[in-house]
């Protein structure tokens, strides 16, 4: 597989929602509802910029939005043929290097509560649950991670 994560392009859209789709769908039961990435205009998402992926094919989605004072992870998704391969984590990764290099102290994101791996998962990446919001059919938990400054940063130089 290949290693890089890089911008999604326009032609990356119809695998961007297989991948999504084949990520979340297994929570459509538990949950109840279909959760809100994969009702995403992922066309839309891949214009703005806000699209990374991994492998080719692609088998891994990442979705982050620029806020002024973080960085919001809005989706991750992993082909579940590549489990358990550490790409999670790779992505995991990225999405604080990317708000580093964008300047941001900090990354949110929140899970559906009926999603009860990712709450088991986050906190061992650095993210502590801030909340607990019911709006509409979603209950979600809200989390957030705040970033270490880069190594040397806010030092005086001679």
């Amino acid at each position: 597989m290949n290693d890089e994560i890089r911008l999604a392009r326009p032609d990356d859209v119809p695998r961007v929602k297989e991948v999504t789709d084949a990520a979340y769908r297994p929570y459509i039961e538990r949950i109840g509802v279909v959760p809100v990435p994969m009702e995403a205009d992922h066309a839309a998402d891949v214009a703005a910029g806000r699209v990374f992926v991994a492998g080719d094919p692609v088998v891994g989605v990442l979705v982050l939005i620029a806020e002024p004072d973080h960085l919001f992870l809005d989706s991750i998704a992993v082909h579940p043929d590549v489990k358990g391969t550490g790409l999670g984590r790779r992505l995991l990764h990225f999405v604080d290097d990317h708000a580093r290099a964008l300047g941001l102290p900090e990354v949110r994101l929140y899970t559906n509560a009926m999603m009860w791996e990712n709450q088991k998962i986050y906190p061992r990446y650095g993210y502590e649950l801030v909340e607990r919001r019911v709006r509409g059919p979603y209950d979600r938990f809200h989390y957030r991670k705040v970033l270490a400054p880069p190594a040397g940063a806010g030092q005086d130089r001679d």
